[in-house]
């Protein structure tokens, strides 16, 4: 963790809880676009989005420095969405099915293809993958957060993470192989 960041929790834990000011300007954008893909709605993605800070603020006496604060505030912010969305009873699984029928050579070609035709099509599959799945997606390609914070992030183990994502790539693939 970033020597500032530290300094800052101490001294927000201290009494000086206008620094917090910080953690929302650094990771604000970065939580809402999180919990917006996952939510699909930026009206509920703003008060989940206020939710994940009121939380992180709450509980910055227990955040222990062991990962980046990054890291903890999108476990954050992933479960308070994941929450919010099993109240609402959205399905989260999907049909794994998919991903057998598509051969791994299929699959880099129709998502190295950055033709603008396969980028409306991929950008039409991403839309059909459950909240869980599009948060994958996200840390993963968009985030460039590596497979280890990823699993910190979901509560995975790191084997889990690798094989959804390949199975997302999969799934991707044959949903864009479907449209042609």
């Amino acid at each position: 963790m970033r020597t500032e960041e530290q300094h800052k929790i101490e001294h927000i834990l201290a009494g000086k809880t206008e620094e917090f000011a910080y953690f929302l300007d650094t990771y604000g954008q970065q939580v809402f676009t999180l919990i917006v893909r996952m939510v699909d709605s930026e009206s509920d993605a703003e008060e989940l989005t206020q939710d994940t800070f009121l939380k992180a603020f709450q509980h910055l006496s227990s955040f222990n420095g062991k990962s980046q604060f990054s890291t903890w505030i999108y476990r954050i912010a992933y479960n308070t969405a994941l929450t919010a969305l099993r109240k609402k009873n959205i399905e989260l699984t999907a049909d794994e099915k998919l991903w057998n029928t598509i051969s791994d050579t299929e699959t880099d070609d129709l998502l190295d293809d950055t033709s603008e035709n396969r980028i409306e099509k991929l950008r039409e599959a991403l839309d059909r993958l459950p909240a869980d799945e599009r948060a994958l997606i996200t840390f993963f390609y968009e985030e460039e957060k590596n497979i280890s914070e990823i699993a910190v992030i979901t509560g995975q183990t790191e084997g889990n993470v690798k094989v959804k994502l390949y199975r997302l790539r999969k799934k991707l693939a044959a949903w864009m192989q479907e449209e042609d």
